[in-house]
C-alpha cells in the first residue's frame, strides 16, 4: 500500500503502524476521523480461519464500550481484502515499553496496572475471557493509561452445564504467558487471564518473562510445573506485598488465584507497587528514546 493514496473501503490509508504476524495495522482517515485499520497480510488474505478471527473481533469488540477496552466501529471486505476499523490510539504497547526500560516508564507503572487491570475487569463483566493477555495487547498513552485490544480470542465465559459439559478447548494463546489449564484444554474463565496478567506484571517489573524454555514444550511444561518465580528476587524496589500478589495470580491452580480482577483490584488498592516510586526520566533521557 502506498500512504496517503490507497483506501480500504471508505478509509484513506496514511501510514503502516505496526506488522504481526498475520495482520497489518494502518492509521487511516475515514470522514475526517483518525482511526485505525487492521488488514491481514497477503500470504493469508484468503484464508477463511484468518478472516474469521477478524470477523469475531469486530464481534466481540462492538459489545464493549469503555475508556480502557479500544473501540471497535466494523468489519468490511474490499476487493477481497477483509479489514476492520477500529479506534485509532497513538500510545505504545507495554512490550514496547518493556524493551525501553523500566527507567523510562516506572513513574507510570501503577497507572499503567490500574487503568488495564480496568479494561480487563470490564471484559470479565461482558462475559469475555480474553485468551491472550499479554503485554502487546494493551496500548498506554503518555500518562499511562491502558487499553486492551484485540479480541481475536475472546471466548464466552462458560457457565452451568456447559462449563460441565462443554467439551475442551481449543488449545490457543502465547505460549510465554498461557495459564496450566489453557495449555491442557479445560475450560476457561476469568482466572485464566489473571494467570496470564500477573506473567505481564513480572514482565513489566522485572524486563524478562517469567518462565523461557529450550523448546515450546519445555516452555509450556515450565508453566505446568516450574516454580513460580518470585518479583521481589529481580526488583528489589517492589515490595513484597505487591510481589506476593503477583505469585498469587500465577498460582498452578485457578482456586490458588485472586478470583476475580475486581478482587485483584481490591488487593491492589491495599499494597504499594514499589517501595520507592521511580522518578520521571530527565526531558533529555526522554527525548533520547524518541
Amino acid at each position: 500500500m502506498v500512504s496517503g493514496r490507497e483506501f480500504l473501503g471508505s478509509c484513506r490509508m496514511v501510514r503502516l503502524i505496526r506488522t504481526g504476524g498475520t495482520c497489518q495495522v494502518w492509521e487511516a482517515v475515514r470522514d475526517g476521523q483518525r482511526v485505525a485499520v487492521k488488514f491481514l497480510q497477503p500470504e493469508v488474505r484468503n484464508d477463511k480461519e484468518e478472516i474469521g478471527y477478524l470477523r469475531h473481533e469486530v464481534e466481540v469488540g462492538q459489545t464493549l464500550d469503555h475508556p480502557n477496552v479500544i473501540q471497535i466501529y466494523e468489519f468490511n471486505i474490499d476487493r477481497s481484502i477483509a479489514f476492520l476499523v477500529m479506534e485509532y490510539h497513538p500510545g505504545r504497547n507495554i512490550k514496547m515499553l518493556i524493551r525501553l526500560g523500566i527507567e523510562t516508564f516506572g513513574h507510570l507503572v501503577p497507572t499503567i496496572i490500574t487503568t488495564a487491570a480496568q479494561g480487563l475487569q470490564y471484559l470479565h463483566t461482558q462475559g469475555w475471557v480474553h485468551r491472550d493477555i499479554k503485554p502487546d495487547n494493551f496500548l498506554v498513552t503518555e500518562d499511562g493509561n491502558a487499553k486492551l485490544i484485540d479480541f481475536a480470542l475472546a471466548q464466552r465465559i462458560r457457565t452451568g452445564l456447559s462449563r460441565l459439559f462443554g467439551g475442551r478447548t481449543r488449545v490457543q494463546g502465547t505460549r510465554s504467558y498461557m495459564a496450566p489449564e489453557q495449555i491442557r484444554g479445560k475450560a476457561l474463565d476469568p482466572r485464566t487471564d489473571i494467570y496470564s496478567f500477573g506473567c505481564l506484571l513480572y514482565e513489566l517489573l522485572s524486563g524478562r518473562l517469567p518462565f523461557t524454555g529450550v523448546s515450546p514444550e519445555d516452555l509450556l511444561r515450565k508453566h505446568l510445573t516450574a516454580a513460580v518465580p518470585v518479583l521481589l528476587s529481580v526488583n528489589k524496589n517492589v515490595t513484597p506485598d505487591f510481589s506476593d500478589l503477583v505469585g498469587q495470580m500465577m498460582a498452578k491452580s485457578p482456586s490458588d488465584r485472586p478470583q476475580s480482577m475486581d478482587e485483584f483490584l481490591r488487593y491492589l488498592q491495599m499494597v504499594r507497587v514499589f517501595r520507592s516510586l521511580p522518578r520521571p526520566p530527565s526531558p533529555e533521557g526522554a527525548a533520547a528514546h524518541d
